[in-house]
């Protein structure tokens, strides 16, 4: 069978496009030899499966590696210790079942103990016999656990973690675990979001014995880079390597889902349409662009689950609405439990101390989260979609006539506004206005390096051509004439000749309006509300 771009479950050599896995592998193996207990917390489909699952062969000759899934234990068998102790010994027994390297005698123990007719078990019976089989056993053992979230929400796991902890700091004495490793979203060291007995948060460290995990989970340039390469040899397309695997990592900072989703696209779903008639011509910066269009509006479980912590947390919806909208800086201190949440569910990351989003995709899904939300009631929207026809002219956006019609609006609508007002939502009211006029044709997103309160760079994907838009506060006349140089600067990064800006000034006399500059060699178009 060819190979194919994953999405759905673990990865697999063979069967699916994946990233050379030995780097990290390497890695992790180190911190097993060394003896290290420790989590792999990630968010949504982040590669933690595809990872254990690897690892479990990378590490076969020099260990006997015990790898299971919480998520085959049922609910109710974490109610109470008799059935963990049960469910446990069950899923173990069923991957040794077959091992000739585990002695007869810890086989017969563990279906014991996976018998429900015993009563009253322990959960130091289940340690007692891990600690005898860890004494006699040729290799050391690695015990490996993914989808620990599933059980992360009652007192039976916190005991078993309890259990392993105290093992590890005993295993000078008794045998014990080589290494335990739990795979999650959560960070079992502290479970404060999600144990809450009585409708009260419980903060708990069951874990603090935990070393940290700093390696590097997402994909580099150099990752995506060898994962095409495979792919263009077996499909003999013509694609510049070096363009594409620079796109994919731009917008989507290596996020191990969201590269194979746009592969995916551009694979099975773009080549061999209207536009894009083969294979060569779907992998190009056209078609990459095409895929962001498709993926920003998909309504995939990873956005779904994204989404869905918004209603959950309030509070972490006000502090992604604020680094969109606002440009406010926000420190990133992880002691912050809603800078905590929002890295560990994967909005977000740290950049030089300072929050911000964690890709371009997120940005442009929350983007277009937020403003969909306000649909119904914003004058701005509607103006937007009652002119869409007159912006596009020969399948083309045109720019500058947006930036006049939004001035004209504005200024009717809210010229008599404060600076506060302009200031706190004026942006907003402008991608209010582009939403319905580039919708279901083209994207937008917001360049994380200039967002601030001063200034933010807009960059538009519309049918494979890339506009800027520099939008700022008006500070004076020397801070706008190296605004005016920046967005020059700017625009050689993308190749451009022509770059937009729009100013928001509370100068009394200002003038408003949209004029052209020339700066060098390139036309800057500016307007002014």
């Amino acid at each position: 069978m060819p190979r194919i771009f994953n999405i759905n479950g673990a990865c697999r050599t063979g069967r699916h496009y994946m990233v050379k896995l030995e780097s990290r592998l390497c890695e992790i193996k180190i911190m097993i030899d060394n003896g290290d207990y420790f989590t792999i917390n990630k968010a949504r489909q982040y590669g933690k499966t595809t990872t254990l699952r690897a690892l479990v062969d990378f590490l076969k000759e020099d260990y006997l590696v015990i790898s299971l899934d919480f998520q085959n234990i049922e609910s109710a068998e974490f109610m109470s210790g008799d059935s963990f102790v049960h469910a446990l010994a069950r899923e173990i027994g069923k991957k040794i079942r077959n091992r000739v390297d585990v002695p007869e005698d810890i086989k017969k123990r563990l279906l014991n103990l996976a018998d429900i007719a015993l009563k009253n078990v322990r959960m130091a019976e289940m340690f007692d016999c891990f600690s005898e089989w860890c004494g006699d056993s040729e290799k050391p053992i690695v015990l490996l656990i993914d989808e620990v979230d599933t059980a992360a929400n009652n007192q039976i796991f916190l005991d078993f973690l309890a259990q392993l902890r105290a093992a590890y700091l005993d295993r000078d004495e008794t045998p014990t675990f080589q290494s335990v490793i739990l795979a999650g979203v959560y960070d079992v060291r502290n479970l404060k979001y999600k144990i809450r007995p009585d409708a009260d948060h419980k903060v708990n460290s069951p874990w603090n014995i935990a070393a940290d995990f700093n390696i590097t989970m997402h994909f580099s340039v150099k990752d995506i880079s060898g994962m095409l390469e495979e792919y263009k040899k077996d499909h003999q397309t013509s694609m510049d390597i070096k363009e594409l695997s620079g796109l994919l990592y731009d917008y989507t900072s290596g996020y191990p889902y969201l590269v194979s989703r746009l592969c995916k696209f551009m694979d099975e779903e773009i080549a061999g349409t209207e536009h894009f008639p083969d294979k060569s011509s779907a992998w190009t910066k056209k078609g990459f662009l095409e895929a962001v269009k498709l993926l920003t509006s998909d309504n995939n479980t990873l956005f779904q689950s994204l989404t869905g912590k918004l209603a959950e947390y309030p509070m972490l919806r006000t502090v992604l609405y604020e680094l969109l909208f606002t440009g406010k800086q926000i420190p990133y201190v992880p002691q912050n439990q809603y800078i905590e949440m929002a890295a560990m569910f994967g909005f977000i990351k740290n950049r030089g101390g300072t929050a911000v989003i964690a890709n371009r995709i997120f940005e442009t899904v929350l983007y277009n989260l937020f403003i969909s939300e306000e649909f119904a009631t914003s004058k701005m929207y509607d103006a937007g979609a009652r002119e869409g026809s007159q912006f596009i002219v020969g399948g083309h956006l045109n720019v500058r006539r947006v930036l006049e019609k939004f001035v004209e609006t504005f200024d009717d609508l809210y010229g008599d506004r404060d600076e506060t007002f302009l200031e706190d939502v004026g942006r907003r009211y402008f991608m209010l206005f582009l939403k319905p006029i580039i919708n279901g044709v083209g994207n937008c997103y917001v360049e994380a390096e200039t967002r601030s309160r001063e200034r933010m760079d807009l960059v538009i994907d519309y049918r494979g051509e890339q506009s800027v838009i520099e939008m700022k506060v008006w500070r004076g006349n020397a801070y706008h004439e190296r605004g005016e140089k920046q967005l020059s600067e700017y625009l050689d990064h993308f190749h451009l000749k022509k770059g937009y800006m729009l100013s928001f000034n509370f100068n009394k006399k200002k003038e408003v309006g949209v004029k052209e500059i020339v700066l060098g060699d390139k036309l800057l178009i500016e307007a002014t509300v």
